[in-house]
């Protein structure tokens, strides 16, 4: 598939190779990536998954693009020339709840973790293989899509602790009745801690319920529950509702 650099280009081919002209059932990804080898074997993969993919090289493009479609997941290197991934991701962050994966250098760490708090949901380090990266991205969009459904289909309320209340139906958490704007990810971590209150996990416990991952950094959950305390907490340094349990990990208080 030929395509140029300045504009989007479009993916969607299934397991025979033959290009699906309609397959309103595919998640559609974006993928924001300027290196046109990496952008190709990796949109490539996940079409072959079954993925409606959109390869972008350009950040502004891509923040256009997203916001006036938004897809279901994005793919985002954070090493992009002009606009960065970082400050794409901001913007993106700034408009719509798009489930985030971040593509970052080895070694790297201060971009995963800003990456993480600017409201990525996941990151992979490169050199990675397509196959990582396609489980991860249906690991972010089954729990973006899915985990929650069936619960939410049984409460005939929302959820409430004190002046905190999350609606599982809606995705809408207020706090002393002002609407919150939590990503994708911080809203299903609140749920499941919600939804057992004063039960004490780990984060490994955490990763792997709330990301499905066996195996991974947790200080991707430390960094989400920073951001979460900074979105829900009267005084994030003294939470009242997701506390530390010192060298265990963390619960829900009521």
């Amino acid at each position: 598939m030929a395509c140029g650099t300045s504009s989007p280009c479009h993916w969607n081919t299934n397991r025979s190779g033959h290009t699906v002209v309609n397959e309103a059932a595919a998640a559609r990804v974006v993928i924001v990536e300027d290196d046109k080898a990496v952008s190709d074997v990796v949109a490539k993969y996940l079409a072959l998954e079954g993925f409606d993919v959109t390869t972008i090289a350009d950040g502004s493009k891509a923040v256009e693009h997203i916001c006036a479609q938004p897809p279901d997941l994005v793919v985002l290197d954070i090493m992009l020339p002009g606009m960065d991934g970082l400050e794409v991701c901001r913007r993106i962050r700034d408009k719509a709840p798009v489930p985030v994966i971040m593509l970052t250098a080895l070694g790297e760490e201060s971009d995963r973790v800003m990456g993480l708090d600017l409201g990525a949901d996941d990151y992979v380090t490169k050199p990675f293989s397509p196959r990582e990266l396609t489980a991860r991205a249906k690991s972010v969009l089954r729990r973006a899509q899915g985990p929650l459904a069936a619960i939410a289909s049984d409460m005939t309320g929302p959820l409430k602790a004190g002046d905190l209340e999350v609606d599982l139906r809606s995705r809408e958490v207020r706090v002393d009745g002002a609407l919150a704007a939590l990503t994708a990810k911080e809203f299903d971590l609140l749920a499941f801690m919600m939804m057992r209150p004063r039960q004490v996990f780990t984060r490994e416990d955490l990763l792997e319920k709330v990301w499905g991952y066996t195996f991974g950094d947790d200080s991707t959950v430390t960094v989400h529950v920073r951001r979460l305390r900074g979105k829900i907490e009267p005084d994030p340094a003294r939470p009242v509702h997701i506390q530390t349990v010192w060298g265990v990990g963390y619960r829900f208080e009521t």
